[in-house]
């Protein structure tokens, strides 16, 4: 109730529609997302966990390095990354060796087994993507695709 020490409370204000630019940024996260988990599921990789597929690409990418390098790099702490490196060295996906200055540390690289793991994961992927592409988008929209890409490219640029 409105009175002179409490003037009446102010009409709540339209909510303001979200500008284009955000609306393309909710979207395309979506979409990518989305994109990520089809691709997921398209390879077989389904006995690994995030973290897990997370290290294993870094170390294949990236190439040996400590344990506590990885933790860092993957924002966990040093305990979590030795239950996912156990993990991942008991499927033979990963070794250790000795650390060739620092005789208190291991280095951990992808074994053959997790190279060829990796390789036929992304082979998948990417067999789904190209069907996906061949199957479902006519030429101008490939050709938009490509743009879109090149787009995306410029985006993830540091």
């Amino acid at each position: 109730m409105a009175t002179p020490d409490h003037p009446p409370a102010a009409a709540a204000a339209p909510a303001e529609s979200p500008r284009a630019e955000e609306r393309i940024a909710a979207d395309l996260a979506a979409v990518v997302s989305l994109l990520m988990r089809r691709m997921r599921a398209a390879s077989s990789q389904g006995a690994l966990t995030p973290s897990q597929r997370a290290v294993i690409g870094r170390l294949y990418t990236e190439g040996p390095t400590t344990t506590a390098a990885l933790a860092r790099a993957e924002l966990v702490r040093p305990q979590s990354m030795r239950m996912i490196l156990s993990a991942l060295e008991e499927q033979a996906l990963v070794e250790r060796a000795p650390h060739p200055t620092d005789g208190r540390q291991v280095v951990f690289s992808v074994t053959e087994w997790g190279r060829q793991a990796i390789a036929s994961v992304r082979q998948a992927k990417q067999s789904w993507l190209l069907d996906a592409i061949d199957t479902r988008l006519d030429a101008a929209e490939r050709r938009t695709l490509a743009e879109a890409t090149e787009l995306l490219k410029r985006l993830v640029q540091e």
